[in-house]
């Protein structure tokens, strides 16, 4: 059987998917942070920021990503780098109005532990599939495996390791565990539904 061609997604697919991923990704977030827990990637260092000074998590979310914009106009392109500052603009936005729409007064923290995984992992999913992303370490990791061959995958874990273990700085290990639980959960929507050669949009 010869393979199927892939198709390339329309305006419409790129513009709603763009709209609605970093929503999915800023409802993980209002949940982590009412948990008082972390997780890894440019979302972690923003968490860790904020938790240390104080200041506005979107506006944290916001500026932490703006060294890695030249990394993805380097390694993925102009469009890419549209894209991706796009998504992270709306999930700063997202994540400043949602506060004012909904309200969590209590959440059980290893439920927002696996929740927001989930939560996140389905909105990068949904982002990538769309050829853009969150910025951040991923774009750093991509740049070093097209720049010096080095493994992206191997990159993004040492470096969502490294902010979870710098969590023990500001956190207890209870606290730090559950993010790993939640790092995890996200990692399995990656690994169960990004598979080379299984989707074929463009």
């Amino acid at each position: 059987m010869q393979p199927e061609t892939p198709t390339r997604h329309s305006l419409f697919e790129d513009a709603q998917a763009l709209l609605v991923a970093p929503m999915f990704v800023a409802f993980a977030v209002m949940l982590l942070q009412q948990a008082g827990l972390l997780t890894g990637g440019t979302v972690g260092v923003a968490f860790l920021i904020h938790y240390l000074s104080g200041w506005p998590m979107a506006w944290v979310l916001f500026v932490a990503n703006l060294p890695f914009y030249l990394f993805a106009w380097r390694a993925m392109g102009l469009v890419f780098t549209l894209k991706t500052f796009f998504c992270v603009g709306l999930l700063s936005l997202y994540t400043a109005l949602l506060p004012l729409v909904v309200s969590v007064a209590w959440v059980d923290r290893l439920f927002a532990a696996v929740m927001g995984g989930f939560l996140i992992g389905v909105g990068l999913l949904m982002i990538v599939r769309h050829r853009a992303s969150l910025g951040g370490l991923g774009v750093l990791a991509l740049y070093l495996q097209q720049r010096r061959g080095w493994s992206a995958g191997k990159v993004q874990m040492a470096a969502d390791a490294a902010i979870l273990l710098a969590g023990l700085v500001i956190r207890d290990p209870l606290t730090v565990g559950l993010s790993i639980v939640g790092a995890l959960a996200l990692n399995l929507v990656l690994a169960a539904n990004h598979k080379a050669g299984r989707y074929l949009g463009t």
